[in-house]
């Protein structure tokens, strides 16, 4: 069962420390500011991580709804996209949590080409 390889979105506040603590518990997780990929359009970023083979994971809710909604109607795959209400601050022990319950609940194949609501894996 292969594992999910993540792609966290700039605006998932506090990202850089949620791809680090992934990544001291095995997970395969970057940011986009560790990749060098800030300023990239929601589309052009969906397409970099349907590339890469890396669901995405985002606080924008809406236009990446609407970008899966798009992409199914025309055939094209992606890697997955995990979208949640905005975690922040204090709330980041939650956002840490749920990740890794996603993580370890799904594999690559089940979570491609579908939208995963984060808090469907709360604590």
């Amino acid at each position: 069962m292969p594992l999910i390889r993540l792609l966290i979105d700039e605006d998932v506040s506090r990202g850089p420390h949620l791809a680090a603590a992934l990544r001291r518990r095995g997970f395969d997780a970057v940011t986009v500011q560790e990749i060098g990929k800030m300023g990239l359009s929601d589309e052009e970023l969906l397409n970099y991580a349907a590339v890469e083979g890396r669901a995405l994971l985002t606080f924008n809710v809406k236009d990446f709804v609407r970008y899966a909604s798009a992409w199914y109607e025309t055939g094209r795959e992606h890697a997955g996209i995990i979208v949640s209400e905005h975690l922040t601050g204090r709330r980041f022990g939650e956002l840490l949590r749920s990740t890794l319950n996603l993580l370890n609940a799904l594999s690559a194949e089940e979570i491609q080409n579908t939208v995963r609501f984060l808090q469907e894996f709360r604590p």
